[in-house]
C-alpha cells in the first residue's frame, strides 16, 4: 500500500529532524537499514558479484575438530601397526608374556657382592 503525498511529506521532515538532532542514531538506523536491504536482495550488492562469503565460526571450528580427530586416529593406528610388525619380527614383547620377567635376584648380583654376605 502506497503513503499518500502528505504521509510522505511528514515523513521526511521527521527524517530531517530526527539526523540535525541526533545524526548518530541516524547513522545507525541507516546502517541497519542498508543490513536489512542486503539480505532482502539475495545478500550481494553490485561491486560484490566476484567476492565469496566467509564460512561461520562454527564451521571452521567443526572442519578443524575433524581433522584433529582423524589425525589421532591415523596416529594411533600407525602405533598399533608398527608394533605388531615388530612383535611378528621378533623385536617386540613375545606372545603371551604380557610383562618383563625379572631374574632371580641372587643369579643377578654379581660374585664379589655375594661373597661379601
Amino acid at each position: 500500500m502506497a503513503w499518500s503525498q502528505d504521509e510522505e511529506r511528514m515523513l521526511a521532515q521527521i527524517e530531517r529532524h530526527l539526523v540535525d538532532d541526533d545524526p548518530r542514531l541516524a547513522a545507525r538506523l541507516e546502517s541497519f537499514n542498508e543490513r536489512v536491504r542486503r539480505r532482502e536482495g539475495g545478500g550481494r550488492r553490485r561491486g560484490e558479484q566476484g567476492r565469496s562469503r566467509r564460512p561461520r565460526r562454527s564451521t571452521v571450528i567443526i572442519a578443524v575438530s575433524w581433522v584433529l580427530i582423524a589425525t589421532l586416529v591415523a596416529t594411533l593406528l600407525i602405533m598399533v601397526l608398527r608394533n605388531e610388525a615388530a612383535s611378528a619380527l621378533g623385536f617386540g614383547p613375545k606372545a603371551g608374556r604380557t610383562t618383563a620377567t625379572l631374574p632371580a635376584l641372587p643369579a643377578a648380583l654379581p660374585k664379589k657382592m655375594l661373597s661379601a654376605r
